[in-house]
């Protein structure tokens, strides 16, 4: 199952997942000038990004909003990033949000678990209901794919909805994760977690234990670390002997290049420096 192989690649690289959300402005200037295309800017980045980090990152998310920004262009980048990481054989999580029900999820799972935008993963958004996952199923049972599916997000919105109290003195994120974890029980890997993961966020150290117990088979993707207030000791929490988990970073890693050398002339040497350091840090704290 496609948790087996995300649960292998981190006993193996460590625990970061690197975000490929390529904002055309974190090109180097002198580097984007070469292009005549913006597709082949940003496809280029990312490659070079991609050899400089494949044996050190466990997987890559790549955010679509990032492409669409830049229309057919952009979605050609896409294509070409993630057709890339296959030929690489890196675990892709294609970042997309999806949350709509019936034949509309049916045609987002189709999209995105096959043809010019396959992926390993996808994110769902499940506040709609469980019957916004349910289309997927098929996809993860026969085709070898997986989901993250949103339960408790970094970001400071997460408030307004995700922790309001339900009439049975639960959060609503709570109700969520024990649905997910639920429903994951049915596609279990060898490795004791679910081709049904969760997004969670590691912003609040003071609910991980709890919820990484309730939660027991539920594989974690982990947003929230560095800028967003997450520390390495938080992230180990959400870990179940060491695994379980990949923390997702960005920026720190696209734009690693600026605290050092603005002119980007060796940005991907950057970005892999970056990458380890972020590893050996969480490994330490779980090492601890």
């Amino acid at each position: 199952m496609i948790i087996d192989k995300l649960f292998s690649s981190v006993a193996q690289k460590g625990h970061v997942c690197v975000g490929l959300d390529t904002d055309y402005e974190y090109l180097p200037i002198d580097f984007s000038k070469t292009f005549s295309h913006i597709s082949d800017a940003l496809f280029t980045f990312n490659k070079q990004i991609i050899d400089a980090t494949l044996d050190v990152s466990a997987c890559y998310k790549v955010q679509i909003a990032y492409y669409e920004a830049f229309g057919m262009q952009g979605l050609e980048a896409y294509r070409r990033t993630l057709s890339y990481l296959r030929e690489q054989k890196a675990i892709i999580v294609a970042d997309v949000k999806r949350g709509d029900i019936a034949k509309t999820a049916e045609m987002y799972a189709k999209a995105h678990f096959s043809g010019d935008f396959e992926a390993d993963f996808m994110t769902l958004n499940p506040y709609m209901g469980m019957d916004t996952i349910s289309p997927f199923l098929p996809f993860i049972k026969n085709n070898e794919k997986g989901v993250f599916v949103l339960i408790r997000t970094s970001n400071e919105g997460a408030k307004d909805i995700e922790y309001l109290l339900t009439e049975v003195n639960k959060r609503v994120y709570h109700i969520v994760g024990e649905k997910i974890n639920t429903l994951g029980k049915k596609h279990l890997g060898n490795c004791g977690f679910s081709s049904i993961g969760g997004v969670m966020g590691c912003t609040h150290a003071d609910e991980a234990q709890e919820v990484r117990q309730q939660l027991d088979s539920t594989f974690f993707l982990i947003p929230g670390y560095g800028a967003q207030g997450g520390k390495a000791e938080d992230i180990a929490l959400y870990l179940k002997n060491g695994n379980g988990g990949v923390v997702n970073a960005s920026r720190s890693i696209l734009l690693a290049y600026k605290k050092i050398d603005n002119s980007g002339t060796n940005f991907a040497e950057h970005a892999r420096n970056e990458t380890i350091r972020m590893r050996d840090e969480i490994l330490k704290t779980v090492s601890t």
